[in-house]
């Protein structure tokens, strides 16, 4: 009779025990599996930058602001032979880890444009102009206010809408705001970062090294063969995509710009047809499965997931919840003195960029959208009557991350017009949550119900399809 072997890892009873994170440990009980919850609610990531944020506001004004100042300025450089890459350690964060950022705001973008709201002509019309109107209206109240002065540069800061905070507020309403709604947020945002990178690849760029833009191009100009050959190696993409961010850093142009330029490369299509892939499981699975046809499995069923979302969901997690917190923490403490809180409150930049984030954003969204209406040429979300529309537009002024991040490029991240800027986007960014939620608590109180439920809301659609 055999002897039950003595190695856990090969006994049954220890293959069978669940893994940690389900176990019934203090940790995993009482920690693990709250925290894993946290994670998959929709205001998590918001919730998150809030914390950061306050944390490096009130590090920044603490008697440890010296050692703020210190670990964000810390010098990191990279050796590689003759070649040398020198940076601080907030430069890494915003130029490096941002790129990953944006290369999920690439792929989102990609997937709407392929297969989502902006795959729609009459649906895309209406977020589109809302988001040019939201960027249009408070640079131009900016500029005003700016012209000729010192800060005239920074025209672009209130343009942004941080789609995590945005997305946060609506979520606070939960099922009372249409869906329809909820995407066309989502949509705009998404339209409102493609400006933002223009707005960042063609005004924020410093001098322009040929050489490296020529390289640039041509390794762009790689990863688009490798797509149409329909090579999907991640590692060699992995090389593609940091080389190319590397020369587009060292081109000048913003290295975010190379993180976007990836994302709309992957492919928002499944590799193969999902009904075929469904077909071919069945047949496997029809008189049990082996190793290998659970392997070919495995391959079908990720084969018949388009791989931006697949990228999408592999990548959002660090993007938001590691990428986007230490953004806000290495770039919004701001020491609040006396002296600058005064001098901000008569800036014409933090002024500038306050009334941009609020007034701008809210008119600009909401008459854009009701040109586009009244013309008929789009067509509001399902659900969604103007009141609640107005209130969607005042959240999508909430800019923080990208209006911070724009600041960054604007005013070379230190100075009085940096800080004068920060305070203008802290306290913009504050005031647009406030009264985006003020109005659309008040648009639902008016419409005395809740929003249409889901069998409602697919009725309405088939009615207007029809």
């Amino acid at each position: 009779m055999p002897t039950a072997s003595k190695e856990p890892w090969k006994s049954s009873i220890w293959r069978a025990r669940p893994s940690f994170l389900y176990s019934r440990r203090p940790l995993a009980r009482y920690v693990g599996r709250p925290a894993a919850e946290f994670l998959t609610i929709e205001p998590a990531a918001g919730v998150v930058l809030v914390v950061c944020a306050v944390v490096a506001l009130a590090w920044a004004n603490s008697p440890f602001a010296p050692a703020y100042d210190a670990l964000w300025g810390l010098d990191v450089t990279i050796h590689a032979g003759d070649f040398e890459l020198h940076h601080t350690l907030r430069e890494w964060i915003n130029d490096g880890l941002m790129a990953v950022f944006f290369f999920v705001v690439g792929m989102e973008i990609k997937s709407e444009i392929v297969a989502g709201e902006l795959s729609s002509p009459r649906n895309a019309v209406a977020p589109v102009a809302g988001a040019i109107g939201g960027m249009a209206v408070p640079a131009l109240v900016y500029a005003v206010l700016n012209a000729g002065g010192e800060g005239a540069h920074g025209w672009g800061v209130p343009m942004a809408t941080d789609i995590a905070f945005a997305v946060g507020v609506l979520a606070l309403f939960g099922s009372r705001i249409p869906s329809a709604a909820k995407i066309f947020l989502l949509t705009l945002a998404i339209v409102d970062d493609l400006g933002a990178i223009a707005v960042i690849a063609v005004f924020y760029t410093d001098d322009l090294s040929l050489p490296w833009l020529t390289a640039a191009g041509a390794l762009l100009a790689l990863a688009v063969l490798l797509r149409v050959l329909d090579v999907w190696s991640g590692p060699v993409y992995l090389v593609v995509g940091v080389a190319l961010w590397l020369a587009v850093l060292e081109s000048g142009i913003h290295a975010t710009v190379a993180g976007v330029a990836m994302g709309l490369i992957v492919a928002a299509k499944p590799l193969l047809d999902p009904r075929l892939a469904h077909e071919q499981a069945q047949e496997l699975a029809k008189d049990g499965l082996t190793l290998h046809e659970t392997e070919r499995l495995v391959k079908l069923t990720r084969d018949a997931q388009p791989p931006a979302q697949r990228l999408q969901h592999a990548h959002h997690p660090f993007a938001s919840f590691v990428v986007l917190p230490l953004f806000a923490l290495a770039n919004a403490g701001v020491a609040l003195s006396g002296d600058l809180l005064a001098t901000a409150a008569a800036s014409t930049v933090t002024l500038g960029i306050v009334l941009g984030l609020v007034a701008g954003k809210t008119v600009g969204i909401t008459a854009a959208v009701w040109i586009a209406v009244r013309t008929g040429a789009g067509r509001l979300p399902t659900g969604a009557a103007w009141p609640l529309m107005a209130g969607i537009a005042a959240v999508a002024g909430i800019g923080f991350t990208v209006a911070l991040f724009i600041t960054e490029l604007a005013f070379e991240g230190t100075g009085p017009l940096a800080d004068e800027a920060k305070i203008g986007v802290l306290a913009g960014s504050l005031l647009a949550a406030l009264a985006g939620a003020g109005l659309i608590a008040l648009s639902l109180r008016r419409r005395g119900s809740t929003a249409p439920t889901p069998d409602a809301e697919a009725r309405l659609l088939a009615t207007e399809a029809g």
